[in-house]
């Protein structure tokens, strides 16, 4: 037999309170409207007794808010995007929201179901690190006035808040770096999409190569590559078929991680002649051996101002407000890319 569905207005009755009473203490609003400590405690330890859950769908069409919102990546495992999750989800969670996490393989027809799926529910807010045909569906967002910050990359032709970093400069600062240190034959090695932060970092890399007069190598790996047998073979053929190679750039930290793999396989020598310098860092290149050289993203930067262009979107209910926020990435230096004796 099932048992009877409990609503507000029961556990209402039975406390001799109002509904609007009970409703603002599972909203986290008792303090806020003045509810004193006793009935607040008393209404939470009664819902907790009856194992109470309020049904979210039903709280969003009586509030207007659900207090959920969804931060979507392009891969949760990254270190990159899990520590920037980490950072959003604590402020989230002292402000009374909670974050939905996923990922959307930079794949735009799985991007679009999650979009679908999410805005059915109703949630309050999207951060999106964008895959690279879902501009129409960001609009749609924003013009169902629906809270939308990007991170990382953005579209831009699309009037929309974001959260990016300098990476054109960032990427031929380190590509400079290389060439100051004695390397004259660089390679970059970066993914085959169209989105503007891999574009910047790929221009960054060609002028620096080109006001040194310098020759440039480009290896550009399809994105669904990146981390198979496949991209590393691809990686391999590089060095196979460009011999006077003495330095590499990579685009990304997966990349990397798939380009020492392979150095580690087929020349393990090659680890201690090569300048190598990565494009965000990771805690498995500072501690490697020799040390990895990387440009660093400021991740707790990045995450707070995710958070407060979102939080002033939701307080101000005015979607049409944009921030356009570009962070200066940091380049570390270690072991990898010193001149070479």
């Amino acid at each position: 037999m099932n048992q009877k569905k409990i609503l507000l207005k029961d556990i209402a009755k039975k406390l001799n309170v109002s509904t609007t009473t009970v409703s603002f203490v599972l909203n986290g609003k008792g303090k806020e409207k003045k509810i004193s400590d006793e009935v607040i405690k008393k209404i939470e330890d009664y819902v907790e007794s009856i194992n109470f859950r309020p049904n979210l769908v039903a709280q969003s069409l009586r509030t207007g808010k659900t207090k959920i919102l969804v931060f979507m990546v392009e891969d949760i495992s990254n270190y990159f995007f899990a520590k920037i999750a980490r950072i959003i989800e604590d402020i989230a969670y002292s402000k009374g929201y909670k974050i939905l996490f996923c990922s959307n393989e930079n794949n735009d027809d799985r991007s679009r179901d999650l979009i679908n799926l999410f805005s059915k529910l109703q949630v309050d807010g999207f951060i999106i690190i964008p895959s690279a045909g879902i501009k129409k569906d960001i609009e749609n967002l924003i013009k169902n006035n629906i809270p939308v910050v990007l991170c990382d990359r953005h579209f831009p032709q699309l009037k929309t808040s974001y959260v990016v970093i300098n990476n054109y400069e960032a990427s031929k600062e380190a590509t400079t770096h290389l060439i100051n240190n004695g390397f004259k034959n660089i390679a970059f090695i970066t993914t085959d999409v169209r989105q503007i932060q891999m574009l910047d970092r790929l221009k960054g890399y060609e002028k620096a190569i080109a006001e040194a007069g310098l020759k440039s190598t480009v290896l550009q790996i399809p994105f669904a590559d990146t981390n198979s047998e496949k991209g590393r073979d691809m990686i391999s053929c590089l060095f196979t078929e460009n011999k006077e190679l003495d330095a590499v750039f990579f685009s990304t930290n997966y990349l990397t991680q798939s380009g020492l793999e392979m150095i580690k396989e087929t020349n393990p020598s090659l680890i201690n002649t090569l300048g190598i310098i990565t494009f965000d860092d990771n805690d498995l290149f500072r501690i490697y051996s020799p040390s990895i050289s990387a440009v660093a993203q400021p991740l707790h930067q990045i995450g707070q101002e995710l958070m407060n262009i979102m939080l002033n979107l939701l307080k101000d209910n005015n979607t049409n407000q944009l921030k356009q926020v570009t962070l200066k990435a940091n380049l570390i230096i270690r072991n990898s890319s010193l001149r070479k004796n």
